[in-house]
């Protein structure tokens, strides 16, 4: 399942590979949804930062990229990140002992779905939809 088509003409940040990025995309979608007219940007804070977090932390390489646009078939706002690693994220399982791991589960609560989509080119894309 993939969030929507490609829309070329959604601006996008590219991120270095820094312990910055994740504050980086934090104000980037603070700005998008405001261009986008959602005044709640709550979740989608805690969203994009687990995202950009988990390719900064697990892919060790190569840019970051956070798009953030509205789905037209409905109005949900959708955030991607990409990265040119080819590791597949997946939640881990629930563990009360551990003192990281848990994003993927909080993000799966959070939002309405997310995948993975590989890319041809290297890399894959993260995205999340959140309710409208």
């Amino acid at each position: 399942m993939s969030a929507v088509a490609f829309a070329p003409e959604t601006p996008a940040l590219v991120l270095a590979h820094t312990d910055r990025a994740p504050s980086r995309a934090r104000r980037f979608l603070v700005e998008r949804y405001r261009e986008l007219g959602i005044a709640d940007d709550y979740v989608g804070r805690l969203v994009v930062t687990e995202l950009v977090t988990n390719a900064y932390r697990h892919v060790g390489y190569g840019f970051i990229v956070v798009r953030v646009f509205l789905d037209e078939r409905d109005g949900a706002a959708v955030i991607e990140v990409w990265d040119q690693g080819t590791h597949m994220p997946s939640p881990r399982p629930e563990d009360h002992e551990a003192t990281c791991g848990r994003g993927l589960l909080l993000v799966g609560e959070l939002v309405q779905a997310w995948g993975v989509r590989l890319l041809n080119e290297e890399g894959k894309v993260v995205w999340a939809r959140l309710a409208p």
